[in-house]
């Protein structure tokens, strides 16, 4: 841990549940508006796939913008990590790890149209996962020696500028494992400091690791790869967590659910399917369930990042 920085999926996990502001519940029952997720091909010619969202969930290809760098795609997990792919504040920009060329690029979103502003070296080798808070991104570089660089982000242009003496190692050398990188709420967090709140809570699945928590910081959803499942838990106002459903959705055997990301106000829920090459969408009930919306083919095999909006 290194100034208010959580690494590696687990502990960023227990931030991500543990920290985000608290928002008034869902406030009426009309449906979201529209808007888009995005996928990282992570290919050799790495790209953002866009994929525009209707009213009611569903998805359709919308365009395929180039990051500018070279993805490493092979497998069904090939970064073994989540957030590759991340909106920044307001939803006008997008940052994407370029693993195969060790950089991150930032696009700027228009609709369903991104435009390519800057590429910069991700400070280290193989990029995972990035963080954004406000004008402040940090990167987690996986190969080599594993560490992690921050940025500045000039607002109008979108230019990546390193922070002076940002890069740091991680503990354990060339034997860390890192899986995401997270700030904190609040971009600062002092000492950094942890309190547990709630131990393990199993879910009795396997493989799982993608966390993301609703905005009104009630419901939080893990997928379980091993499983081909989706559990979800319920967050109480102390932040303690109770397991609500184990298998909250069952993608069925060998689908692989990996990456996932909500929309905006929480009411979709969008999940890629490794080895399906699809994008499944999912309508977030007002008690925590989870309703198909269908879903959307066309996601090349090594494809690693979800976002949307």
């Amino acid at each position: 841990m290194k100034g208010g920085l959580i690494i590696l999926c687990g502990l960023a996990a227990l931030l991500v549940i543990a920290g985000l502001a608290s928002i008034s519940a869902r406030a009426s029952q009309a449906e979201d508006d529209p808007g888009a997720v995005y996928v990282l091909t992570n290919q050799t010619a790495n790209s953002v796939l866009v994929l525009a969202r209707a009213a009611d969930g569903t998805l359709s290809f919308s365009g395929n913008f180039a990051t500018g760098g070279a993805g490493a795609g092979s497998g069904v997990d090939p970064l073994g990590s989540q957030g590759s792919l991340v909106l920044g504040v307001g939803h006008q920009r997008l940052f994407a790890v370029n693993a195969g060329s060790n950089d991150v690029s930032v696009l700027a979103v228009d609709g369903s149209n991104l435009e390519l502003l800057d590429r910069a070296s991700s400070g280290g080798l193989m990029p995972v996962s990035v963080a954004v808070h406000e004008n402040l991104v940090y990167v987690v570089n996986a190969g080599g020696t594993p560490n992690i660089q921050g940025f500045f982000v000039e607002p109008s242009s979108g230019h990546l500028a390193p922070i002076p003496a940002s890069s740091q190692a991680l503990p354990g050398g060339t034997s860390a494992s890192p899986g995401q990188i997270g700030i904190s709420p609040d971009g600062a967090s002092d000492d950094g400091a942890l309190q547990l709140i709630t131990g393990t809570v199993p879910d009795t699945q396997k493989a799982n690791c993608w966390v993301a928590a609703t905005k009104n910081n009630r419901y939080a959803y893990v997928t379980n790869t091993g499983s081909g499942t989706i559990s979800s838990y319920l967050i109480s106002p102390d932040g303690s967590l109770r397991l609500l459903n184990a298998t909250a959705v069952v993608t069925g055997p060998g689908t692989a659910p990996i990456d996932f990301a909500l929309s905006n106000d929480s009411q979709f829920l969008f999940v890629r399917l490794g080895t399906k090459g699809t994008v499944a969408g999912f309508r977030v009930e007002s008690d925590g369930s989870l309703t198909p919306v269908g879903s959307t083919k066309g996601v090349p095999a090594g494809a690693q990042g979800v976002a949307a909006r």
